[in-house]
């Protein structure tokens, strides 16, 4: 979230795309209720906040919204850009915000196009854009005013020109402008299923969210991630707050729901494989030294007021990282331990990880709290996968399917030779630690009941794993040993048994001149005397000890949230330096005035900045002419309507997904995304997209309230609530089948099947597409397999229950998300 929980109570307008928060989020969703309560919110005179919910299915988030609006699974990019259309073409935006705050001004290089579907720059034959073609047009480099100066902020070209007339037809607005005046409310309607004049209604409410007394808020979930064009749904929603001038606001933002408690700390710290600890980039093959690292991978200053902020930083934060992993060893002759870090040449994300085994050309994989055979996706694959492994390690509190994956669907047991370890490891209850929410707050919880059996915690058995390979390359050495043998575990007590305070302590950082904590990622230095981490994370350990454990609260409001705006500073903390809402400064005007003086985010007072933690620095007047732009993080300066940074995109545009009811009503010769990762292809397996002719229905999947993913399949009371695997069929597609409720039904892709309980209902229903096609969803909850209480009850019947059987094994173009929440079937009753 760029934003918080309570945060959103501030909301004048909730737009909620692809999320269920009532049901996914019931704890948070009281936010969304006191600004639906609160009279002093909503459009117009107020009289309360207006939610508005666009889902494929009707949900108890729908029943308590103003609006619902039955949208096509995947086709939330034709939503946004219709509603960024309308906003456009009815002067409707915040002009003072967009000329200043964001890159509509910048104007982007000659020879910038699309074109029936593609951008410039496609090569058809890699499946891939040349994104210097996406460039904006330079200045003549700037003079260095003392000579060169270390870091990648001097080693631009020349500044981006700008128009602030915004008249310029290459101007990043008038390019916009153009971009969506084709999606109308009748091309939106003929994408999306929504009747234009429901849309137009939504329209209206909306363009009124760019006055400066007017804040709306865009809630999302996996239900945008989880396509092949997930990047480009939730950027369009971005660009549609930027031009509203609502990031950055209280009751504004772009607020992901993250579906467990800790999900976004996994990303801070690098669950995924691109990336470094704070979102640094892993290393490229041919970086032969830092100079090379931080060349290609820190932003570039492209505006004289641009304080680009990362990347001027970005040398002293992947230095304190180094030094924090290798300690002693990483010294300025060696470049900070720098050839230490891997330099991946391809794609490892954990759908390559399969892939690789598919092609047999992988011998073992630790599993480690998730369950591959359940998560998918296209589930037959993914056994397969596993069953051409030597080993397979799976560490997990209860049985998975991956831990007994032999017992899927077509398996059989005597030609599987994967020799299989399940190490117990301990539920999150039997261990302390933190959790980091969707408000990036980091909360400190406490172990609840000690561990049982032989159960360890997760970081002691990796703990214990590095020392014995550690010790094995020094008893036998390697092809490459020092990487392994240099790993400083200086920070434990016992480094075999670290404890996870020890680690919140490590991840902070230390200042190693004077042996104390770090109080701010600021402070960071690229000559080796300090080490952090995760340096986003720095200040949450200081000399004061762990703040994620402060509980100053509601007990006392006056004292605890003395703004009253909600950002309670002292419970818990939260990353950046304890910032409550990200990019802040954009909350108050050029003189640092707030848009909305009823809903401040920071003001300035004349000497220094009040309010939340600012995301600026602290003493710097806004008046001033060489004072930096509002988005002090980024290369502009500004928030990004444009940006070069996707791969699939500049601008977000809607692509179908790979098996798609329709042709793209937009571009019917390109109507996927072009450049979405084609698994089998690459590898020379056959596709196996289902055509719409044998498969005539749109899945989607989605969790339900009564269980966590696949975890509670061991908990009978929970499995009595929702006791076995269903699907939800449209009342009018059952007729047309002969479906009554609770009959057994047959739901295949071109990839697999499940058979299932039928819960015909009304809770989905038919919609109208472009061509006047009647289109129908059918909703898979995601829940269940072949372990767990009702498993057991139904061992034959429990093999085709795994709902990521249906999915596509592609991945989008950047983090290779799967397809999960778009894809045709064909349905019939058992």
């Amino acid at each position: 979230m760029t934003n918080h929980w309570r945060d959103i109570k501030h909301a004048d307008v909730i737009l909620i795309n692809g999320a269920n928060p009532a049901e996914a989020h019931p704890v948070g969703f009281q936010w969304f209720v006191k600004a639906k309560l609160d009279p002093t919110k909503g459009p117009g005179a107020g009289g309360g906040a207006k939610i508005i919910h666009a889902d494929p299915r009707y949900t108890r988030t729908s029943a308590m919204s103003d609006m619902y609006l039955r949208i096509r699974t995947g086709t939330d990019v034709a939503y946004f850009g219709g509603l960024i259309n309308y906003v456009l073409q009815n002067t409707l935006y915040h002009e003072d915000y967009v000329k200043n705050y964001t890159n509509a001004s910048f104007i982007v290089k000659e020879g910038f196009d699309f074109k029936d579907g593609l951008f410039s720059g496609y090569n058809p034959a890699t499946r891939s854009y040349d994104l210097a073609t996406w460039a904006y047009e330079l200045t003549a480099p700037p003079a260095q005013a003392g000579g060169q100066v270390e870091g990648p902020a001097t080693t631009q070209t020349g500044f981006a020109k700008r128009d602030m007339t915004l008249q310029d037809p290459r101007s990043v607005f008038q390019l916009l402008k153009k971009h969506y005046s084709r999606y109308t409310p009748d091309m939106v309607a003929s994408i999306t299923g929504i009747p234009a004049d429901q849309f137009l209604q939504v329209a209206k409410i909306v363009g009124e969210m760019g006055r400066p007394d007017k804040v709306m808020t865009i809630v999302y979930a996996v239900g945008l991630t989880h396509h092949t064009t997930g990047g480009q749904l939730i950027r369009s929603g971005a660009v549609l707050q930027l031009l509203l001038g609502n990031i950055g606001r209280p009751g504004g933002g772009m607020n992901a729901e993250r579906g467990h408690a800790n999900i976004q700390g996994n990303t801070d710290h690098a669950i995924s494989w691109e990336i470094l600890p704070g979102y640094l980039r892993i290393p490229a093959p041919g970086q032969k030294n830092l100079d090379d690292y931080v060349r290609q991978s820190a932003p570039v200053k492209s505006d004289p007021n641009s304080w680009n902020f990362f990347g001027l930083n970005y040398r002293n934060f992947m230095v304190s990282l180094l030094k924090g992993w290798y300690g002693a060893a990483a010294t300025k002759d060696n470049e900070y331990a720098f050839n230490f870090i891997p330099k991946p040449a391809t794609n490892s994300s954990w759908m390559s990880i399969y892939d690789q085994a598919l092609k047999k050309k992988m011998e073992g994989l630790i599993l480690n709290g998730m369950t591959a055979t359940s998560i998918g996706p296209d589930v037959n694959q993914v056994l397969q996968a596993l069953s051409n492994l030597k080993w397979l390690v799976i560490m997990d509190p209860l049985p998975t399917t991956s831990s007994e994956f032999w017992h899927g669907p077509d398996m059989d047991p005597a030609k599987i030779q994967t020799e299989v370890f399940m190490l117990p490891t301990t539920h999150w209850i039997e261990k302390d630690g933190s959790f980091v929410n969707s408000g990036r707050w980091m909360q400190w919880k406490e172990q609840v009941i000690p561990p049982e059996g032989q159960a360890q915690h997760d970081h002691w058995i990796f703990a214990d794993l590095f020392d014995r390979v550690k010790s094995l390359y020094k008893q036998q050495g390697g092809k490459f040993p020092d990487a392994i043998n240099a790993m400083t575990t200086d920070w434990y007590k016992d480094p075999k048994k670290p404890e996870l305070d020890e680690i919140a302590k490590e991840i902070n950082g230390k200042d190693l001149a004077t042996g104390k904590q770090m109080s701010s990622f600021a402070n960071l230095k690229a000559d080796g005397t300090t080490t952090a981490g995760d340096w986003i994370y720095t200040g949450s350990y200081t000399e004061d000890g762990n703040l994620s454990k402060r509980r100053n609260g509601i007990q006392d409001p006056a004292k605890n949230d003395p703004t009253g705006m909600g950002f309670y500073p002292m419970w818990a903390w939260s990353w950046p330096l304890n910032r409550r809402v990200m990019y802040n400064r954009a909350s108050a005007d050029s003189d640092g005035k707030p848009w909305d003086p009823k809903r401040p985010g920071i003001q300035w007072n004349g000497t220094t900045w009040t309010g939340d933690v600012p995301d600026y620095p602290a003493t710097m007047n806004p008046k001033d002419p060489a004072s930096w732009n509002p988005f002090i993080m980024n290369g502009e300066g500004v928030g990004r309507l444009f940006s070069s940074a996707m791969l699939d995109g500049p601008i977000p545009e809607h692509y179908e997904p790979v098996e798609a009811p329709i042709a793209n009503p937009l571009h019917p010769s390109q109507s996927e995304d072009p450049v979405v990762f084609l698994y089998d292809q690459a590898a020379g397996r056959p596709n196996r997209f289902g055509k719409v002719d044998k498969y005539p229905y749109v899945a989607t999947s989605y969790r339900l309230t009564e269980h966590e993913h696949y975890v509670t399949q061991h908990v009978p009371l929970l499995v009595g609530l929702q006791p076995q695997a269903f699907v939800e069929i449209p009342e009018e597609l059952a007729n047309e089948k002969g479906i009554k409720n609770g009959d057994r039904v047959r739901v295949f892709s071109e990839r697999g099947k499940i058979e299932v309980a039928a819960l015909v209902t009304k809770r989905l229903g038919p919609m109208t597409l472009a061509g006047n096609k009647t289109v129908y969803h059918i909703g898979i909850p995601i829940h269940w397999g072949f372990i767990g209480v009702s498993a057991e009850q139904n061992p034959e019947r429990s093999k085709y229950w795994l709902a990521n059987a249906l999915t596509p094994f592609v991945g989008d173009v950047g983090a290779r998300t799967p397809e999960f929440k778009a894809f045709l079937v064909n349905i019939e009753k058992i």
